[in-house]
């Protein structure tokens, strides 16, 4: 049995979404859905908890930590955790998506590709995720396969790049312009031209956003 077990079990057991577990254990959602996959998504290499993340889940299950210990045997191995390094700031995983689709809270998509880091600092003023950009809409400045990072909102500013959902189909990334009688949705690229949706066009469509683009990170 590995550690990822003993919490699906657990939260099974308990009725518990992976997100109550997370704010339980003090552990990011993300970190959690690795645990129960047994599966680092960068190089799919099994988990190696720290003693430090046993310790922890340990405390949130209500069981002792030799307990778990005993539990999780030569099944899985354990790293006795890394020292801080003074001055590094601590970071926390998020989730990235391939897609968004419609209808459903980003908190509950499962399609999960890979996780980013973004610092705890960035992570305390909001619910982030990362999105897979797809086409070349937004080239030269946001290319196709780089990662963007999203807070998660309902409305931008003027000028904000966005990931918005356009008549309930998967989520666009671009720069949202408000006018009085609506909103455009620019692409960088100028082969594409920038569209306009009136205020009804906004509620029938219905065109939502669902979080300004805070940060690129391009991939080579």
């Amino acid at each position: 049995m590995v550690l990822g077990d003993i919490i699906k079990e657990y939260r099974n057991k308990h009725n518990l979404t992976m997100d109550e577990f997370a704010k339980r254990s003090s552990l990011s959602k993300g970190y959690i859905s690795m645990l129960e996959k047994n599966e680092n998504p960068r190089n799919k290499k099994p988990i190696a908890p720290s003693l430090e993340v046993i310790k922890q889940i340990s405390t949130a299950i209500f069981m002792d930590f030799n307990e778990v210990i005993n539990l999780i045997g030569r099944d899985q191995e354990i790293t006795l955790g890394i020292k801080k390094i003074i001055g590094k700031k601590k970071s926390v995983q998020i989730p990235v998506l391939g897609y968004v689709p419609a209808g459903i809270p980003i908190e509950a998509i499962e399609d999960i590709i890979d996780y980013e880091e973004i610092s705890e600092q960035l992570a305390s003023n909001g619910d982030y995720f990362g999105l897979k950009i797809k086409g070349n809409s937004m080239e030269p400045r946001i290319t196709e396969g780089d990662i963007v990072i999203v807070r998660k909102q309902s409305d931008v500013e003027s000028g904000d790049i966005a990931i918005v959902l356009v008549n309930g189909n998967d989520a666009t990334c671009k720069k949202l312009i408000k006018h009085e009688n609506g909103i455009s949705l620019i692409s960088f690229n100028q082969v594409y031209s920038p569209k306009f949706f009136t205020r009804d066009e906004i509620l029938n469509k219905p065109i939502t956003i669902v979080g300004r683009v805070v940060e690129n990170r391009q991939k080579y």
